[in-house]
């Protein structure tokens, strides 16, 4: 009893915390999707009509577009290549130790000075690229190219992250399994499709639904890299969220549009989840 108590002591402050910083600004934003305020008049309610706009909105169907654009294109290399890369380094090979740290970096390094590296490297004058490769893109000023960059980056920041969890899932295999199949015969193509993934799921669907998350709440990359543009071809939900509260001063359609992404992200987990239970009852 004495060090329950004790405990609850400890656990207070981050519950509080939580409740102050959390709790309560889910329900106040909530409400406030209800409302029309621009944070100088009165709070004004106007029931579902911020969310009736957002929908009618043709801009809202092109951001929608680019977010699940950017979202699927960044789960799927930061999750297929990760896992390669997983799959040589698990071999053991020479400076393995290296590699894992050299990839988990830029996962590490904070996402503004990412992004104001990358923009100098892709810039269409000065930047890195273009002077290599002798060419004279525009890159992020560019409505086609614009997107595939931010990709790229972000793929490049989360391959680290990935790679290590990957390698934690190799770690839970039975290394008799691989030297069952070794004796068996068994290429090493064959034991990687017929053993290690299939053992792979739970951390593959893991990976998945975090990659996928985190990729519809991407913000900070495109705030300093392209704020949305060229041509509203980068604009993503989250970006906007930011440009209706802080540019435009319309927090009811802000946190309309906050709730919206939260429907879209809470609706993959469902989604993930029984994915991952159907296969576990198949398996079964």
């Amino acid at each position: 009893m004495k060090n329950s108590k004790l405990g609850i002591v400890f656990v207070l402050p981050a519950l509080i915390g939580t409740f102050i910083f959390i709790i309560i600004p889910i329900f106040c934003s909530f409400a406030l999707s209800f409302t029309e305020w621009d944070l100088l008049n009165e709070i004004k309610f106007v029931g579902l009509e911020n969310y009736k706009t957002i929908f009618s909105e043709s801009e809202f169907i092109s951001i929608l577009i680019n977010t699940i654009v950017y979202a699927l294109s960044v789960t799927f290399f930061a999750v297929i290549i990760p896992i390669i890369i997983a799959a040589i380094l698990n071999t053991k090979i020479r400076g393995s130790e290296i590699f894992k740290t050299v990839y988990f970096l830029p996962f590490i390094t904070p996402a503004v000075v990412i992004a104001i590296v990358w923009a100098w490297i892709f810039d269409p004058n000065i930047g890195f690229i273009n002077t290599v490769l002798k060419t004279n893109y525009t890159w992020l000023f560019d409505t086609k190219l614009a997107m595939p960059v931010l990709i790229f980056v972000s793929v490049w920041k989360l391959i680290g992250y990935n790679v290590i969890l990957f390698l934690t899932g190799f770690s839970s295999i039975d290394n008799s399994l691989y030297e069952a199949a070794k004796i068996d015969g068994a290429s090493a193509t064959k034991t990687f499709f017929k053993i290690t993934l299939p053992l792979l799921k739970p951390t593959t669907y893991f990976v998945i639904l975090v990659t996928a998350i985190s990729s519809f709440q991407v913000f900070d990359l495109i705030y300093i890299m392209t704020e949305g543009g060229p041509s509203g071809s980068t604009n993503v939900i989250v970006y906007s969220i930011y440009k209706y509260a802080y540019e435009y001063f319309d927090i009811g359609k802000s946190c309309a549009l906050a709730y919206i992404l939260f429907i879209i992200i809470l609706s993959l987990g469902i989604i993930q989840k029984s994915i991952s239970s159907n296969k576990k009852n198949n398996s079964l």
